[in-house]
This record gives structure tokens, sequence and C-alpha cells, in this order.
């Protein structure tokens, strides 16, 4: 028998889905470990220890627990960046399971995975993410920090298709990042660019994690 994949992971928790389009909705979240971009404004840089080692069948089972008690059927395998480990295993057992699966990813990385939703978030300083995303991103989450140059929303506006909504996120809610996401989204109306939004982190608003 081959051996079992063993995952690092963080944590895994019941909670909402407190960032882009699928905002509100119940979810169980899956915390990989390890980032290999750790930016400064990360708001979960404990993700980038090497957490705990999970067999799939841990995972699995822990994920089958909790939607006993929280029975989302969406799960989000997010990070730290999921796609540096190997989840294939994990994706298709939990689909075997028939939950829904959402990766939060920086797009740095891409595995063929049948995954329901890619949430791709470029980081400074080149917001740079592989080119197989154009067609499999259902969002495009970019934070706003106080070096996201308006050229870059444009590019990245260009380079996914029009009905991919770019999702402005103000770094960890504070109150300088939603002014700037604010004069960023004016400036992308005037500039004429299609489907740029602002959003906000709901779970942070209900104090969840």
């Amino acid at each position: 028998m081959p051996p079992r994949a063993i995952l690092k992971i963080t944590e895994i928790f019941p909670s909402i889905q407190g960032e882009g389009l699928r905002q509100g909705e119940p979810a169980i979240f899956v915390r990989l470990s390890g980032c290999n971009l750790k930016c400064s404004f990360c708001d979960t840089k404990y993700a980038w220890k090497e957490g705990r080692s999970y067999t799939v069948d841990q995972v699995l089972g822990k994920v089958i627990k909790i939607s006993q008690s929280y029975p989302a059927r969406w799960v989000c395998l997010t990070g730290g960046e999921p796609l540096q480990q190997n989840i294939r295993e994990l994706v298709r057992r939990l689909r075997a399971k028939k939950f829904k699966i959402q990766v939060e990813t920086n797009g740095t990385f891409y595995k063929l995975l049948p995954v329901d939703w890619y949430t791709i978030s470029p980081k400074p300083p080149r917001y740079l993410s592989r080119p197989e995303y154009r067609k499999k991103a259902k969002e495009v989450k970019i934070i706003v920090t106080k070096g996201l140059k308006f050229g870059e929303i444009q590019r990245l506006r260009r380079e996914f298709p029009q009905e991919v909504p770019i999702l402005l996120q103000p770094q960890s809610n504070l109150n300088w990042s939603r002014r700037l996401s604010l004069r960023l989204l004016k400036r992308a109306l005037t500039a004429g660019l299609e489907n740029i939004r602002v959003t906000l982190q709901l779970h942070k608003i209900y104090g969840l994690k």
C-alpha cells in the first residue's frame, strides 16, 4: 500500500464565510499550514507555522464530526497557502461525502482539482497568479494595502473575464483602508472599469474566527 498522505493543518472549525461573494454562508474551514509569500499585512500569520500532522482520514473525520452539529455543505480550504500541499486526496474524499469545496489561494500554485469555487487573491508587490485561473476563478480579491496602485487593479481587470468580480477588501477592516477602497472604486468607475466592488470581512464584524 502507498504511504498515507500527511497534511499540515493549523485548525479546522465551523464559521461563516466572511469574505467574497459567498459572504454569510455557513462553512467548515480547514486551514492548512505554511505560506510561500508571508505578507506583512497577513491576518493569519499563525498559519505560517508548521501546524499539526493529520492524515486525510483524520481531516475528513473531523469535518464530518463538525457537520453533525453544524450541517454546512461548504468546506473552505484556506491557509496559509493550501495549494502548497497535496490536497488532491482530501478534495476527492470531501466530494465523495457530497461537500462543496472552496479553495482560497494566492494564485501562485495551480493544481487541476475538482473544486467548486476558486477565490484568487494575488498579493503584492507584483499581484501575479497562474494563467489557468483566468477561466477557473469565481472571484478575485485584492487586499487594499497602503501600497496598492490603481494600475494593478486595471491590469487584473484586463486579465480576468468581465463576469469575474474584482473585490477590493480593506486590510483587516481598518478605517484608512476602507476610505482608500472607496477612492479606488470611484476611480475605477471613472475609468470605465466594470465589475469592481468593495467588501469587508464580515466574520470580524460578528466577532467570529
